[in-house]
This record gives C-alpha cells, structure tokens and sequence, in this order.
C-alpha cells in the first residue's frame, strides 16, 4: 500500500502517486527518467487497459488513449502536460490490406488501442466509402477470436512498435495506410492518440496537480536529448537507432499546446467524427486541467 506522507507547503497526500503508462517507444519522450522520481509510481500496461486502471482507481493518473476517455462511464479530464500525436505520418498506427482500400469487407483490428480503431473506421468511411466488419486481433499472439490465425488475414490494423519491429509481410500487402498522414490528408490538422488523464473528481487534488506539474516538467526535459533517447533505448525494443529518433523527432509530437491550438482543435474535430460514423457511444465535452508553472528540474 502506498503510505501518506506531508510534504512541505502542502496538504497530506499519498504517494507515490500511481502513474499507469504505455511501455512503447513512443512514450519515452514523456515517461524516460519519471522510474528515477520518488513521488511516482510507473504502472506499465498497453493502451486499452489504461482506461479500466484509471476508472478502477488502481492509477492515480494514465496515459489514455483518447476515444477511452469518452467510452469511460466516469467523467475524466485531459491533462495537458503531454500527448502522443502526430502532424502528418505516424509509421506505428498502420493499415495493411491484400486488396485495395475501397474494396476492403473486414478488418482484423489490434485490441490494444481504441483510437487507432476508430480513427480507421472514420478514415474508411469519409475516404473510400467503406464500412468493414471489425475483427478483434491479437497482433502479438496473431490470435482472432480466440483461435491462431495459420495466415496473415485479407486486412489488419497494427499498432505500436510491433510494426516495425514484427511487421507482416510486404508481399502480402501492396496496399497500405498511414493513419496519421490520411487523417492529415483529410482535414490538414494534426492527431492526438493519446493524452494524461485524471478522473474529473480528483482533478484539482494536491496529488494530480503534483503528478501534472512532474509529466511537465519531465516532457520538457527529454524534449532536449530525444537523440539520447533513441541511440539508448532503441536497441531494446528492436528498433534501428536512425529510424528511432526520425521517428520521435520528425514524426510524433508529444505537447498538446495551450489553449486553441492545432493538437486541442483536431481532438474536437475527431471526436466529433467518431461519434458521427458510430465509433463513439457518446460526446462530451472535453475538460483540461492545465499544470502548473514547470517545477524545477
């Protein structure tokens, strides 16, 4: 059990503060270093079981993915003290097909991100007029409701580093799609994948004002050695050093902005698609909790 503990200048709180993350590359920029910082807690987990730590209050704070914290029953805020988006290619949200685009009937979709799902689905249906069938797909496992797939299916969705580092066949599928270069093709903004969140009630206590202000903080730090980060951490995932820091310096981006910026405009402009082709059971209006001042480092 966490213990209680006082700090100076502040109420009781309870730390360390629980902090559920993703363990891919792409998430470095914003968790490298926070293991080394004693007020939190790293609770690791792929990005569809963020949402049910959060609501089931085994985290304090999560890197969710964003369609989750519109599904979540509980109100949640976005916390902007960082994301993972892109403003054109991501490389690591993908669509591979044996046919083309428009001819596509069914999807085998990686279960470990919803947004990645729905923004597919949006993308399909505005770009190319088609509405598949959705197929839950192990990618790690190459698992399809509940059985081995012995063959890569006619179309999949992939998620994570497991495109680069475990990607299926190019023979296979001469037609692909960059979900984050469609989506910008489509309506010229930027993508947001996932953002921190905090359950809504919790929003102004001493412990998610403390965990916000550190995420700040700790983005903008590594913001300054990405190159470190690659040539370092790369390697252990099986990833080339050159295309990992091409990947997080060129492609991803990993701060929202303040308000009314391209990243906080296009999460509305999604959001408000996906409820529209069905994606979304409902459509709140997003909340932010702001962090801050940066503490010192």
């Amino acid at each position: 059990m966490p213990e209680a503990a006082t700090r100076s200048g502040e109420s009781s709180l309870t730390l360390p503060i629980r902090v559920g993350c993703v363990s891919y590359l792409n998430t470095l920029p914003l968790i490298e270093g926070l293991d080394k910082c004693p007020e939190l807690s790293l609770v690791p987990a792929v990005p569809a079981h963020l949402i049910d730590l959060l609501t089931e209050r085994r985290v304090d704070v999560g890197l969710v993915s964003l369609v989750d914290t519109q599904r979540s029953d509980e109100p949640l805020d976005l916390i902007a003290s960082g994301m993972i988006g892109c403003d054109g290619p991501t490389m690591t949200v993908r669509l591979y097909s044996a046919v083309p685009l428009d001819r596509i009937t069914r999807v085998h979709a990686d279960i470990e991100s919803h947004t990645g799902l729905a923004l597919m689905r949006v993308l399909l249906s505005r770009m190319f007029g088609v509405r598949p069938e959705i197929i839950d797909f192990n990618a790690r496992e190459r698992v399809a409701n509940g059985s081995e797939m012995l063959e890569w299916p006619e179309a999949v969705l992939m998620i994570g580093d497991k495109v680069v580092t475990d990607s299926p066949p190019a023979v296979r599928y001469p037609h692909q799609m960059d979900l984050g270069e469609a989506w910008k093709a489509m309506t010229g903004l930027p993508f947001v994948y996932a953002v921190w969140t905090c359950r809504e009630e919790d929003a102004h206590s001493d412990a998610v004002r403390l965990a916000a202000s550190i995420l700040d903080r700790q983005r903008r730090h590594n913001a300054t050695r990405l190159g470190w980060i690659a040539a370092s951490r790369a390697g252990q995932r099986g990833w080339p050093a050159d295309l990992a820091l091409r990947y997080l310096t060129d492609m991803l981006r990993f701060d929202i902005g303040p308000e009314g910026s391209a990243y906080r405009r296009a999460i509305d402009v999604f959001l408000d698609a996906a409820h529209a082709e069905g994606a979304l059971p409902r459509r709140r209006r997003v909340r932010w909790l702001e962090p801050a001042s940066p503490c010192p480092a």
